[in-house]
């Protein structure tokens, strides 16, 4: 076929009327499921994409999604929200929904560029990045009851329970747990955490993944723990002079676990390849360098960010009704990518 497929061939392909196929497409639920699953046989053998234009006109939606494009603050872990950008942009295409990308300067400018976006009604919904505590973005959406899901947990709320905040994020406590567990059964028992200063949502939680592990099979005091908890500013030198600084004050570590593949980085310049060193976000350059890292499955990311949003499109009075039944989280569990190999 050299043109486009239309609801017309599907129809014919699957035995079903014109209305039938729109029923599928639009109101799957009214349809009878060996009929429904006919018409979606259909629908992929031939390669059929709804009129992404005529659906707006119909649902009197954008079928955008707006995401605020972040500065590339850091060359190395900043890597992870473009691959988040790019898995979420191909996902949506995929299920006809587009996303508008803004920038901003701030929280605040990024609230503003919100209001405008909505208030002319090119965006349906917003995904949220970089969350935090006493995060001002959520906060103001739900007082305007604009849908948005974040990903990353809006950090110091009830963040599993509250119907109007819709999140997906990665399990870094259980990321850092694994990282320390396969440390612990190396051998390694003096185990480093190289992070961030708190108070930081996603730093602490990432810290407690090493603590709970260590307090569980180390055999260490926690005054011990305490000397091995090490918090800085996230940078390659940061990470650094944090080992330097540990070295020269005579505290005795066997392995290093990190926050983030920057602090890894900085932790392996320092140690070189006698000490084992795991980095968090499995960027391209811990590849490269052969740094082990905790990894972020992005692709299952943005899929249960598009999941939940058009769970808000399907259903907008839903989301806000705790009893509704469906979940308002995915909390997405990380993989360990071992690459250091032991001297001697």
């Amino acid at each position: 076929m050299d043109r486009l497929p239309t609801v017309l061939d599907v129809g014919r392909a699957a035995g079903v009327s014109r209305q039938t196929v729109s029923n599928v497409l639009n109101s799957p639920e009214v349809v009878k499921p060996e009929t429904r699953a006919r018409v979606e046989a259909a629908i992929a053998d031939l390669g059929y994409r709804p009129h992404a234009s005529a659906r707006r006109l119909r649902t009197r939606r954008s079928s955008t999604i707006g995401i605020r494009l972040d500065p590339m603050a850091n060359g190395i872990s900043g890597s992870v929200h473009d691959r988040f950008l790019h898995s979420l942009t191909e996902q949506a295409d995929a299920q006809g929904l587009r996303v508008m990308l803004f920038t901003a300067t701030d929280p605040q400018d990024e609230i503003r560029q919100i209001r405008r976006l909505h208030e002319g009604s090119d965006v349906d919904a917003f995904v949220l990045t970089s969350t935090m505590f006493g995060d001002p973005r959520t906060q103001w959406l739900v007082e305007h009851d604009i849908p948005f899901v974040t990903f990353g947990r809006p950090w110091g709320i009830d963040d599993l329970n509250d119907p109007q905040h819709r999140w997906v994020d990665v399990d870094g406590r259980t990321g850092l747990r694994l990282a320390t567990a396969h440390l612990l059964a190396e051998g390694d028992r003096r185990i480093a955490y190289l992070g961030w200063p708190s108070p930081s949502g996603t730093g602490d939680d990432r810290k407690q993944g090493w603590r709970d592990e260590m307090e569980l099979s180390s055999g260490l005091s926690k005054a011990e723990l305490d000397s091995l908890q090490l918090g800085v500013e996230d940078g390659v030198a940061e990470g650094r002079e944090a080992i330097r600084e540990l070295i020269e004050v005579g505290i005795p570590f066997d392995a290093i676990v990190c926050a983030s593949d920057s602090l890894g980085l900085g932790a392996l310049l320092m140690v070189g390849p006698d000490i084992p060193v795991i980095g968090y976000d499995n960027t391209p350059v811990a590849q490269a360098v052969g740094l082990s890292s905790v990894e972020q499955p992005l692709d299952d990311v943005a899929a249960g960010v598009l999941e939940l949003i058009v769970q808000l499109f399907g259903s907008r009075d839903a989301s806000t009704d705790a009893g509704a039944g469906d979940p308002r989280h995915r909390l997405v569990e990380p993989r360990l990518v071992v690459r250091h190999r032991r001297i001697g």
